[in-house]
């Protein structure tokens, strides 16, 4: 519900809807800028470990997390397209059929070999 209103705000301004990228991009500018606010600076240290700790529950992401790595980590979801006769509205095609858990989704932080996470555990 909250994507299909998200979905339909984009839509009422720029007569398209958005794609996952758009969705995206929106939802990490809007992590940032709450990181910012809360930070009370745009210094870029702070407002990192700002973003490190704040979750991530949007209409693109929920049980989302910034790790030490830079990964946004995140639930992530399998959908099945509907028939025809399962759709009920305009742009209604897919049904939930599986919700996998971020640490589940993602490749492992123990199995990272982004330099990051070398300099953080220093």
């Amino acid at each position: 519900d909250q994507t299909r209103a998200w979905s339909q705000r984009y839509y009422d301004k720029l007569k398209k809807m958005p794609n996952m990228s758009q969705a995206g991009t929106y939802s990490s500018v809007m992590h940032y800028l709450k990181a910012v606010q809360a930070a009370g600076t745009d210094a870029p240290d702070a407002v990192m470990k700002q973003m490190k700790a704040m979750p991530i529950n949007d209409f693109f992401a929920a049980n989302g997390r910034i790790r030490e790595d830079g990964r946004m980590v995140h639930d992530m979801y399998l959908f099945e397209v509907k028939t025809p006769a399962e759709s009920r509205r305009p742009w209604d095609y897919y049904k939930l059929v599986a919700t996998l858990p971020g640490d589940e989704a993602f490749m492992p932080l123990s199995k990272s070999t982004c330099p990051l996470v070398k300099a953080a555990a220093k």
